[in-house]
């Protein structure tokens, strides 16, 4: 251990690189590295000895050029003409970087062979051998011989010239390699760090490369796959989806396309690439479950401005019919007539007010509701809902709630879910009837969906229920339901980006809301907010909310205010602040010029959704509804994307 130690201090800092250059002097053959430059960087003493150089050529720095010219002029290489063009030659076949080898005799009689290299990052290593001696004894060999000693010692010369040429290519050879495994290793080390799954399988159906990534893209796959044919390595569920793509892209067409793995339940982009040159295929594979599930809500959303734009004006419009018949119906009944007049007045009012709530249905579907998630513990959300259900429950239908995420806190909006569950149970009392009972379950799926299913004893969804369960105005219920429950429920569900699945027990019906699984963030780390808001009860509040959870906070009621506070004060950790406030900036001039970079903002705001003050300030930060919640202002703080 000691050994080892004493080793390696030896080959630390200027001891080590003093005990290089003493190694390097005691060869016999001289040594020069210049570098891209073509300036000298490192030399032995050897190489001045050979050439009989001054000082200044052989340190450091000194140019290549001016070595060339230096021998030129002494002699060294015979008479070159013009020395100016021959150094410009030298120096441009230097600058080439191409092994080479040669041998020549100076005008001291000597000859030297020159074995070059050139170095990855550019420039040289050249070593320089004096030969003179063994050339003497070839002159000798070839001066005593015959003729066929003559051609064996040209077989010889060039034998040995073969063998220096053999070298310096075997020398560029190894370089080559390593350059090759390096770049090879990178590209390994690349593939592998990348959120997809890279892979080829050649023409047999076999794996032949894989990045390692297809069991954390597709779990439950397995990891070592080379050798396995696809189906092998996904499993027979997920090798069934995808196989008509694949066959496509053996017999040459290539394909994007999503699918869903259903042992994970995430949903999967696959890119099928030919290989025109080994008939076999390149696959790319991706988890884009959060990005569906994205792309689900934001679908919903625009369908229901669509909806609501369609709807408005006929809402409009059938409202003031519905209050005209009304009107018209009560002056009838005013009159007087005869049996039976007031009983069919009776059922035209009836059916206006039951015309006037289908409208106010129709308006919460298409109105404007956003998806506003916030850590929700499941156990109270649960405890909550709990006495809300049971209330609409008659005595004979029991009721479970049976949460198997235990003691979880979730992102979820609790105000959506809860309706939606309400929706769900009242629907199961009006199938069970008079008796039976209802369980409610919440479950994980795979650590990407959380399953919240209503289950009855009742007789089941029928075939048409089944297909037409989430179409507006489909009702079972005859003149009892307005078929709008269900469709809300779809509506508020596929705002959070999940989906709705319908099906039957055998004893029963069962209606279950996936939802994606968010855990909820670590509580924020307290610090100083800022609080602008200009209405005195309302500051109260939310600072009363604020250091609940343990921020400092300080106020301000306007723009110019605020500006001074965030100059003076660099511990601020974040903004809170109202749209509307007095004076005549507002909350979005403060944040489109603020004094500081990367704070995090918040906006709150009572403006309708369809203000532009609204939309625009949904540009810059994220937007928190008045009446504001202590559970909503924290989901808040808590994101990683609240900073402007």
């Amino acid at each position: 251990m000691t050994t080892e130690k004493t080793y390696r201090q030896t080959q630390d800092g200027p001891r080590a690189d003093a005990m290089t250059m003493a190694g390097l002097n005691l060869i016999q053959q001289a040594l020069t590295i210049y570098d891209a430059e073509l300036r000298l960087a490192v030399c032995n003493v050897r190489f001045q000895q050979m050439f009989d150089l001054p000082d200044w050529l052989v340190t450091p720095g000194a140019s290549f050029d001016d070595t060339i010219r230096f021998l030129a002029k002494r002699g060294d290489y015979g008479d070159v003409g013009e020395i100016e063009p021959f150094v410009r030659g030298r120096v441009d076949v230097a600058r080439a970087f191409k092994p080479h080898y040669m041998e020549r005799t100076r005008a001291n009689g000597r000859t030297i062979s020159v074995e070059g290299s050139p170095l990855p990052e550019g420039g040289w290593v050249t070593v320089y051998t004096d030969i003179t001696r063994t050339k003497r004894q070839e002159a000798l060999l070839r001066a005593r011989s015959d003729e066929l000693s003559d051609q064996l010692s040209g077989y010889s010369e060039e034998l040995t010239a073969s063998n220096r040429q053999l070298e310096a290519t075997i020398t560029a050879l190894e370089h080559a390699q390593r350059q090759l495994t390096a770049s090879e290793a990178r590209a390994r080390l690349t593939t592998e760090m990348m959120p997809a799954h890279i892979a080829h399988v050649g023409p047999d159906g076999l794996y032949t490369y894989s990045n390692r990534r297809l069991t954390s893209v597709m779990p439950g796959s397995k990891s070592d796959i080379l050798g396995l044919t696809v189906a092998e390595a996904l499993g027979p569920a997920a090798y069934a989806a995808i196989k008509p793509r694949l066959e496509q892209a053996f017999a040459g067409t290539a394909s994007i396309f999503e699918f869903t793995h259903q042992p994970s339940s995430r949903r999967i982009r696959a890119a099928f690439t030919p290989d025109g040159q080994t008939g076999g295929v390149y696959i790319l594979s991706m988890d884009i479950t959060e990005e569906t599930q994205t792309r689900a809500a934001l679908q919903q959303t625009r369908r229901r401005e669509v909806a609501a734009q369609l709807t408005s004006g006929m809402a409009h419009d059938f409202s003031n019919l519905l209050t005209i018949i009304l009107g018209l119906q009560s002056r009838l009944a005013r009159l007087g007539l005869p049996d039976p007049a007031p009983e069919l007045i009776e059922a035209t009012h009836a059916a206006a007010r039951r015309g006037g709530d289908l409208l106010n249905r129709i308006a919460d579907m298409t109105g404007e509701r956003e998806h506003t998630p916030e850590p929700v513990h499941l156990p109270g959300f649960f405890r909550d809902l709990e006495p809300l259900a049971r209330s609409t429950l008659p005595e004979a239908v029991g009721f479970t709630a049976e949460n198997t995420l235990g003691d979880a806190t979730l992102m979820l909006d609790p105000a959506m879910l809860q309706d939606s569950l309400l929706n769900l149970v009242l629907n199961a009392r009006d199938a069970c009837g008079g008796a039976g009972r209802i369980t409610l379950t919440a479950r994980r799926v795979q650590d990407t969906w959380v399953d919240f299913s209503v289950t009855d004893t009742g007789p089941g969804f029928s075939d048409t229920a089944r297909e037409r369960a989430f179409e507006p105005f489909f009702t079972t219920k005859g003149d009892d339901g307005s078929g709008l429950g269900l469709v809300m429920v779809y509506d508020m569900t596929k705002l959070a980006g999940g989906r709705v699945t319908l099906a039957n027990t055998g004893s029963g019906a069962q209606v279950t809301l996936r939802l994606p699984l968010r855990v909820a963030p670590d509580p924020v780390e307290a610090g100083l907010i800022l609080l602008l808001e200009d209405t005195a009860e309302i500051r109260d509040a939310l600072r009363d909310m604020l250091r609940a959870d343990g921020h400092a906070v300080i106020e301000a009621s306007s723009v110019p205010e605020a500006r001074e506070l965030l100059a003076g004060l660099p511990e601020i950790s974040a903004l809170l602040s109202d749209i509307v406030l007095e004076g005549e900036e507002t909350g979005l001039d403060l944040i489109r010029n603020l004094p500081r970079d990367g704070l995090p903002v918040i906006l709150m705001t009572s403006l309708p959704p369809d203000d532009p003050r609204h939309a625009e300030a949904r540009d810059l930060a994220p937007v928190l509804r008045k009446p504001v919640t202590p559970a909503r202002l924290r989901a808040l703080l808590s994101q990683k994307d609240c900073p402007r």
